[in-house]
């Protein structure tokens, strides 16, 4: 008797904290540096969740090493539905790239939902003879391992996504990590680097200015933003396909009730018209789903991103 009624008691006070939830402010840890193609969105909702939900959602940078350090953190945090987390694509990436890790990438986060997706833009600094994919490869094996291009940070999915293009097109690029996508981006711009693939939020602006050339997307099918420019399967490199994709988590243990307040706020709002545009004017769609479907995916994009790696034998020095 003395074991049903603390079980009742445990299970009556996890009740009560989710019909309260939230009661205090919620830190939302982006593991990107500010300025980014994860930070951008993420405030955008942020600042939506913090007026639907009554309190403030603290949005915290905890960039460095592929993301690994913010998510550890996450990871390590009480599992109550007051820390959060916003990533993308990287988070599976570096866990099959950083190895030990001090968590396990899919056994300690529960997934919330996905947000959103959408592609990476292969841009090319206009001084490089290059204005098309297939020009970019046949330059690059004229100057084997004389291409510099640039990413996020070692680990990161930009990193992998170029190594998976080298592989697949049988190139070899130099690759200069940075300390977030937004110093990648400028550096491109600035000449320092020739190549890089971007986030659509990052590289439109630019792209719209003449200050970068689009070669190709990374997706299977052209962006809405970037109709003129072909997918990489259409420019000669069939079978490539690789997206950019945002998603919400939570430390592994979170009670269910709350995540599941936290799914129907969350898709509550990307439903609506005005935070769709605001999703899409930073170059990436709105893609909401249940959060079984989500951890399926994720699961998916681990195996996926781990056979990149092993394939072709990118690390982080």
């Amino acid at each position: 008797m003395r074991v049903f009624v603390l079980l009742f008691l445990a299970w009556a006070a996890g009740t009560s904290e989710a019909q309260t939830y939230p009661s205090r402010p919620i830190r939302l840890v982006l593991p990107f540096a500010a300025g980014g193609l994860v930070d951008v969105p993420a405030r955008i909702l942020a600042q939506r969740l913090s007026e639907s939900m009554g309190q403030p959602l603290v949005v915290e940078n905890r960039p460095g090493a592929g993301s690994t350090i913010g998510a550890d953190h996450v990871a390590k945090s009480k599992p109550d539905g007051y820390t959060l987390m916003i990533t993308s694509t990287t988070h599976v990436i570096s866990a099959n790239l950083y190895k030990p890790l001090p968590y396990d990438a899919l056994r300690d986060f529960a997934p919330v939902m996905k947000l959103a997706e959408g592609p990476y833009v292969l841009a090319v600094h206009p001084a490089l003879p290059a204005k098309s994919v297939r020009e970019l490869i046949a330059l690059a094996r004229s100057r084997p391992g004389r291409i510099d291009y640039g990413s996020s940070g070692n680990g990161s999915s930009q990193h992998l996504v170029t190594a998976l293009f080298c592989a697949m097109s049988g190139i070899e690029m130099n690759h200069v990590p940075y300390k977030g996508s937004d110093r990648a981006t400028q550096d491109l711009i600035g000449g320092q680097v020739s190549v890089g693939f971007l986030g659509t939020p990052g590289a439109l602006p630019h792209l719209k200015s003449g200050r970068l050339r689009a070669l190709a997307v990374s997706t299977g099918r052209r962006s809405p933003e970037l109709p003129e420019v072909p997918t990489l399967h259409e420019a000669g490199l069939p079978g490539y396909e690789a997206t950019i994709w945002l998603g919400m988590f939570a430390p592994a243990g979170t009670p269910r009730d709350v995540l599941a307040r936290l799914h129907a706020e969350v898709a509550r709002l990307l439903a609506a018209a005005e935070v769709r545009a605001s999703i899409a004017s930073t170059g990436l769609e709105v893609s909401v789903g249940p959060a079984e479907e989500f951890a399926a995916f994720v699961r998916a994009e681990h195996e996926k991103w781990g056979k990149v790696v092993r394939d072709t034998g990118a690390t982080v020095n």
